[in-house]
């Protein structure tokens, strides 16, 4: 993958993780599974406190990926009843939970050998969703060390 590629795939991801944080997603990782399969570079999993609040992320992720990247989903699954929605977007895929259904699939167990990238994405999306160079990622991000 160029780097022109490369860079474009990781706005698309910043983006979706700051559209996720701003409607309070929770427990959110960025898994860099591109070595692991061809399926997708990376996965991108939160957790959501219900099923219209998974609704109202997965909404918000589509909104901002159009609007400021022009990008549109490949794929959404499970939109109804919204226990877990998926967005594929080719070299991401998007995954929002409920927390009774992300515990029951265990996705990073599954995929415990990718690299969790999350510090790297939450805190660049929020620096730039702030305008602040010197901030913190947020509170809602998984730390990863």
């Amino acid at each position: 993958m160029t780097d022109a590629i490369q860079e474009k795939v990781q706005e698309g991801v910043r983006t979706a993780v700051s559209a996720a944080l701003d409607k309070k997603a929770f427990d959110l990782d960025v898994l860099a599974v591109g070595a692991l399969t061809s399926i997708a570079d990376y996965f991108i999993l939160c957790s959501a406190g219900n099923e219209r609040q998974a609704a109202s992320i997965a909404g918000n992720v589509e909104e901002r990926l159009r609007l400021e990247n022009g990008t549109k989903p490949l794929l959404v699954e499970g939109a109804t009843p919204g226990h877990w929605v998926l967005l594929d977007y080719g070299d991401f895929i998007f995954h929002i939970f409920t927390e009774e259904t992300r515990r029951f699939y265990g996705l990073e167990r599954l995929w415990g050998d990718a690299p969790n990238v999350t510090a790297e994405f939450a805190e660049t999306a929020h620096r730039f969703a702030r305008g602040d160079e010197d901030a913190a990622a947020p509170r809602n991000a998984r730390k990863t060390s």
